[in-house]
Order: C-alpha cells, then structure tokens, then sequence
C-alpha cells in the first residue's frame, strides 16, 4: 500500500523538479493539490503518504497557496534555495502565461453561454478532486494525535459552518485550529505519559 511504503527515491536535479511542477500546474484547473499528491507520492514516489499531509499541514499554516509553500519545502529538502525556485517557477510560470491569455480570451467571449458551462462544469470536476484527494489521506488518520472519529467530527464542523452556515473561513480556521491544536497536544502528552 502506498502509504506505508517508503519514498522510492528522491529528483535528480532541480530541473526534475522544475518539470515535474510544471506538469501538475498544467494539470490543475480550481485547485492543483489532488495532482501533486498523484505526482508525488503515487509517479514519482518522492514523498510517503506521511511526508506529504506533514508537508500539506506546515503548508496550510504558512501564508501563502499551500501547494506553493509545500513546493517550496520540497525544493528546499532536495536542493537548497535553487530547487525552492525550481518548484515554485515551474509551478507559476507557464499557468502565469495562460491565465493571461485566457483572460484576454475571456473578455471576448464571456457572454456566450457555452463558456459560462464549461466555467461551472470544470468548478464540479475541481470539487471532485479535492473530495478524492480527502478520500485518499483519509488513511493517514489512523496515527494521528486527535484520532479517527475526533478527525471526522472537526471535518464536519468545518463543513456545517462554512458550508452550511456560512460563517468567516477564517473564524471558523482559528477557532477550529485551535480546538485541533489543543486535542493534538492532550493527545500526544496522553501517549508519552507511562
């Protein structure tokens, strides 16, 4: 199984890097982490399962896109301040580019239908990936601190109050942080203690 198997091997250079970021850019459409995973940790095999909701997690604390922060580490792991750079240019440059140009495009085309459904469709196509993506690290819960069912109950309190009530992501991101801070340390001295 994937995530209990070690990382195969590590890039070469900062050029692999460099490439293989450009690759999961040009892959993403809403949202590029369920490709970085699949490059990562499924082709490449450069990170476990573990290393990656590690890096994913420092990743969300920091400011900044995650999976710009998680290339950043990851760069800077392999190879210094050069592969840093690698990883966030081959993230940001070409898609850069694009977005330009589609925006240009867009102002074209923006009134016609087809484009507005296209727009939606791929918006569900990105939801869906994130979902699996959720589906896939769900496994990684087993050695968390807080635990299986106390994951799953902060997973729908984060839902009901952003999704359902639509309460401040950030409120909700502070205050459930917190509480999952707090439970991840009980649980931690709980297992160190004799």
């Amino acid at each position: 199984m994937i995530e209990t198997a070690a990382a195969a091997r590590s890039p070469r250079s900062s050029a692999e890097i460099f490439v293989a970021f450009t690759r999961m850019a040009l892959q993403g459409f809403g949202g590029v982490l369920p490709i970085v995973h699949r490059e990562l940790v499924e082709r490449q095999r450069w990170l476990t399962e573990r290393e990656f909701v590690e890096l994913l997690a420092i990743g969300q604390l920091l400011p900044g896109p995650n999976v710009i922060n998680m290339g950043l580490m990851f760069g800077d792991r392999h190879f210094g301040w050069r592969g840093a750079l690698a990883a966030v240019t081959g993230m940001m440059a070409l898609p850069l580019a694009i977005v330009l140009a589609l925006a240009t495009a867009y102002q074209q085309f923006a009134s016609v239908p087809a484009v507005a459904g296209a727009l939606r469709g791929m918006g569900a196509v990105a939801a869906g990936l994130v979902v699996t993506t959720a589906i896939k690290l769900a496994s990684t819960l087993r050695t968390s601190a807080i635990g299986r069912p106390a994951s799953w109950v902060l997973a729908g309190l984060a839902f009901a109050t952003v999704g359902l009530l639509r309460w401040p992501m950030v409120w909700v991101v502070l205050g459930l942080g917190a509480l999952a801070m707090a439970w991840a340390w009980y649980g931690l001295a709980r297992r160190t203690t004799p």
